[in-house]
């Protein structure tokens, strides 16, 4: 693929080891959210050619698993190689289509490149176990064999990194692999694509196919996909998690969120204000692990309220490619008119906006998808947004008489992907973690990513599934478990 640049680039599709130009009839542009211009054109690939690339992953799939386990790693051990190579390149396509800073670009894709390491670890964490004479004369192991066909839907706010909480356990465990990204975000995907046919994979083990809602059905319901891994919003969690089901397929689904943190008045308020600021204005606010609710507790109220709105009204915000810049746009300009809209229901309703984002204009950037950092003190617990995942540069404050109102807010929401508290107390420390209703704790921490050797976990309607992406659960995601029982006669044994 040409460096993505402002010339427009067509999107393909990678299917049997093969870059093919989609038969579509319908194509989407890919924009720049810092310019709004059309940097690419992504197919709404059908479901005839979905199919194709999931019988190419099929006919992969029967040499694929009988490849030993550490022939299997010896590629991945030659894409952390290459992604290390083209770290800077990769970030620049990710900030170009995603709008995020270069430097935050460059953090994700470490994540990506982290997942590849511990797949890497796979002839150890596949392992299965053993028992001799459970029985007399009768022995019984547990082994693991990769499910077939696995497939993976992922969104636009992460488009280097989540596609990797999937990518590496997949094929490692010996299945073959077919990916839909986002349509907003293709274009890194297909360089990755491209750096995959470097690495010595059998043709038609990894496959990348584009589109919108047809493509997702059809990986949903063609009968040779085994698993589905999906992150994005809760409802179509809820719907591809259901749909997965009902064709007897295993699912994983991240949802949405509402992360909550808690700032003590005992808190080291100067580092508090910094690592929560970069919880919630960082990315534009638009990943799902974005603090979007600070609760203060007794003086840390006006402290806090006052820090954090001073750090907030400092931010660069431009053009993520552009030197100091400290936040870019959101994605869309649709996704900046529903972020607006939202502040001006949350001011509606009680709330008191004491920085206003909206109505941003960056010089030279006029129709960039741009939202400034937004705070809201006293959002009221009556207000729409108490329960709403605005995804965007928004902090709500709220403020709680005690820890326990604290923890009582936090298990109201229907949410729980990540909850943080900021204390020097240990003993608060140890019961928020105790208490807090969320699949990711953060004590002293804005943003609680686990490491790739963790799972990414999440609670209530932020997840729906069993095991989640990353380490040891995307090992159990991707294989089944075979219990075989064996007894060989002792009067044969006799004759050696």
């Amino acid at each position: 693929m040409a460096e993505a640049t402002a010339t427009r680039t067509k999107v393909l599709n990678y299917v049997d080891g093969a870059w093919v130009e989609p038969k579509s009839a319908e194509w989407r542009d890919v924009i720049n959210p810092a310019t709004t211009e059309t940097i690419a054109q992504t197919p709404m690939t059908s479901a005839a050619e979905v199919a194709a690339a999931v019988e190419a992953a099929a006919a992969a799939f029967r040499i694929w698993r009988r490849t030993p386990a550490e022939d299997r790693i010896q590629p991945l051990f030659k894409l952390k190689m290459l992604l290390e190579d083209h770290l800077d390149e990769l970030a620049r396509i990710i900030t170009l289509e995603n709008g995020k800073t270069f430097g935050e670009s460059k953090g994700e894709l470490r994540r990506a490149i982290e997942n590849v390491e511990v797949a890497c670890g796979i002839p150890t964490m596949m392992q299965g176990y053993n028992l001799e004479d459970v029985a007399r004369g009768i022995d019984e192991m547990m082994i693991r064999q990769p499910l077939g066909v696995v497939a993976a839907i992922t969104p636009f706010n992460f488009p280097g990194m989540i596609p990797f909480w999937f990518l590496p356990y997949a094929i490692a465990t010996g299945n073959t692999f077919v990916l839909k990204p986002s349509e907003r975000v293709p274009l890194t995907m297909m360089r990755v694509f491209e750096l995959l046919e470097q690495i010595g994979l059998p043709k038609g083990v990894v496959n990348l196919v584009n589109g919108g809602k047809d493509v997702v059905d059809a990986l949903l319901d063609h009968p040779k996909v085994r698993a589905v891994s999906f992150v994005g919003s809760t409802p179509i969690a809820k719907y591809v998690y259901a749909r997965a089901g009902a064709n007897g397929k295993r699912a994983q689904c991240q949802g949405g969120a509402k992360n909550h943190v808690i700032v003590l008045p005992d808190a080291d308020m100067k580092m508090a204000t910094q690592i929560i600021g970069d919880s919630a204005f960082g990315c534009a606010g638009q990943r799902c692990l974005a603090v979007s609710v600070a609760v203060t507790i007794g003086e840390a109220q006006s402290v806090f309220r006052d820090s954090i709105t001073q750090l907030a009204a400092s931010l660069k915000v431009g053009n993520g490619l552009d030197e100091g810049v400290q936040m870019g746009p959101v994605i869309t300009a649709q996704s900046r008119t529903r972020i607006e809209l939202l502040i001006a229901t949350g001011e509606k309703e009680g709330a008191k906006v004491i920085l206003d984002g909206r109505n941003a204009k960056i010089p030279k950037l006029e129709s960039g998808n741009f939202v400034k950092p937004t705070i809201l003190d006293g959002v009221p617990s009556t207000s729409e947004l108490t329960d709403t995942e605005i995804f965007g540069p928004v902090l709500s404050l709220i403020h709680a008489r005690n820890l326990d109102e604290a923890i009582d807010f936090l298990e109201r929401s229907p949410y729980g992907n990540q909850a943080s508290l900021f204390t020097s107390s240990g003993s608060a420390a140890r019961r928020f973690r105790y208490e807090a209703p969320a699949g990711n704790i953060g004590i002293n921490i804005g943003v609680a990513a686990p490491m790739a050797y963790f799972p990414f976990t999440g609670w209530k309607g932020s997840f729906f599934g069993d095991m989640h992406a990353q380490g040891r659960d995307a090992i159990e995601f991707y294989t089944d478990k075979k219990v075989v029982i064996e007894r060989w006669g002792e009067e044969h044994s006799r004759k050696f």
